[in-house]
C-alpha cells in the first residue's frame, strides 16, 4: 500500500526529528546539514542560470509548491495526481533533459570549480598565465598596425564602478577578440577593456584622467587615462600608443613607455602572479623604479 508523501514527511517530523533533537550536538549536525544543502542548492542555480534546465528547476518548485498545497487542503484527487507526476515525472525529466544535467555535472566538477573552492592555486596559476600570453600576443598584434589600445588588469581593488560605464562582455580571453575590440570604427573599440578573473569583463568602459601638472604634455588621452586609472587602483594598465604603435604599461602612478613582448611579458607575470599566488620571492620590478617617471620619447 503506498503511503502519501506529505504524510511520511508529518510522521516524520512528530517523530525522528522531535526524538533527533533532544541530543544538542544533532542539533549542531542538523544547522551544518541545511548550510550544506542550501550551499548546493545556490551553485546549482547558478550553473543552470540562462539553460533549459533553469526552466525546468522552476517548473519542479511549482509543482512541489502545488503538491503541498493541495495536500494542506485536503485535495485529495489533486494531491494523488501530482505526487504520481513527481514520482514517475522525474526520471522522463532526466531523460529529457540528459544534455543540460551533464553539463551542470561537468562543470561542478571541473577543475576550476574545485580551485575556486578548496584553494588549490595550481590551475589557476597556469589559467592566468596562459591569459596573459594571450594579452601580450593581443598587444603586440595592435602595435604592429598602430591600433590604440587600453587593457586594464583587474587586481585586488575590483573595478565595478569603471565597467559599469561599459558594455558587459563576460567573455573568454583571446588575442583575436582583444583585437577586434579595438580595430577602429567597430562599435565597442573607443574605450578600456576590463580584465576581470580570466574573463574579458568589459569593453568601452571609461577610466579616470590624470590632472597632474607634472605629466608629460606630449601624452594623449589614453596614457593619462591609464595613469590615472593606476592611481585610484592597484590595477595594471596597458596602453599601445595610435600615434607611435609603442606598448606601454602604467601602475601606482607611475609609466614604463616603449615595452617589447619579452620585457611585457615579464612585467606583467612578476605583477600578477607572482604577487598574487605567491609563487616565487623575485623582486618586483617596478620597486626599482618606484619614484620615477618615465616621458614616452
Amino acid at each position: 500500500m503506498n503511503i502519501n508523501p506529505m504524510i511520511k514527511a508529518e510522521n516524520f517530523w512528530n517523530g525522528t526529528i522531535v526524538t533527533y533533537f533532544e541530543n544538542p550536538w544533532n542539533i549542531i549536525t542538523f544547522l551544518i546539514d541545511i548550510i550544506i544543502v542550501l550551499f548546493l542548492i545556490i551553485k546549482v542555480v547558478k550553473v543552470l542560470k540562462g539553460s533549459r534546465a533553469m526552466q525546468l528547476l522552476k517548473g519542479i518548485i511549482f509543482l512541489i509548491v502545488i503538491t503541498w498545497l493541495s495536500y494542506l487542503f485536503h485535495l485529495q484527487i489533486l494531491n494523488y495526481i501530482l505526487t504520481t507526476i513527481m514520482t514517475y515525472g522525474v526520471i522522463l525529466l532526466i531523460v529529457l533533459f540528459q544534455p543540460e544535467l551533464r553539463r551542470a555535472l561537468e562543470q561542478l566538477g571541473s577543475s576550476n570549480k574545485l580551485t575556486k573552492y578548496f584553494g588549490i592555486d595550481k590551475d589557476i596559476i597556469s589559467k592566468t598565465k596562459e591569459d596573459i600570453y594571450k594579452v601580450v600576443i593581443a598587444a603586440v598584434e595592435l602595435s604592429k598596425h598602430k591600433i590604440g589600445a587600453l587593457i586594464v588588469l583587474e587586481r585586488d581593488i575590483k573595478l565595478k564602478e569603471i565597467t559599469a560605464t561599459g558594455v558587459t562582455l563576460k567573455a573568454e580571453i583571446s588575442p583575436q577578440l582583444l583585437v577586434n575590440i579595438f580595430t577602429p570604427n567597430t562599435p565597442l573599440h573607443d574605450g578600456a577593456v576590463i580584465i576581470r578573473e580570466n574573463k574579458i569583463d568589459a569593453a568601452a568602459c571609461m577610466l579616470p584622467l590624470a590632472s597632474d601638472i607634472d605629466i608629460a604634455k606630449e601624452l594623449g588621452t589614453r596614457h593619462r587615462a591609464a595613469i590615472g586609472m593606476s592611481k585610484e587602483s592597484d590595477a595594471i594598465i596597458i596602453i599601445v600608443s595610435e600615434e607611435t604603435g609603442k606598448i606601454s604599461i602604467a601602475k601606482e602612478g607611475t609609466l614604463i613607455v616603449d615595452l617589447k613582448e619579452e620585457a611585457l611579458k615579464k612585467i606583467l607575470i612578476s605583477n600578477i602572479i607572482t604577487k598574487r599566488f605567491k609563487e616565487n620571492d623575485k623582486t618586483n620590478i617596478f620597486d626599482k623604479i618606484k619614484n620615477i617617471k618615465f616621458k614616452e620619447s
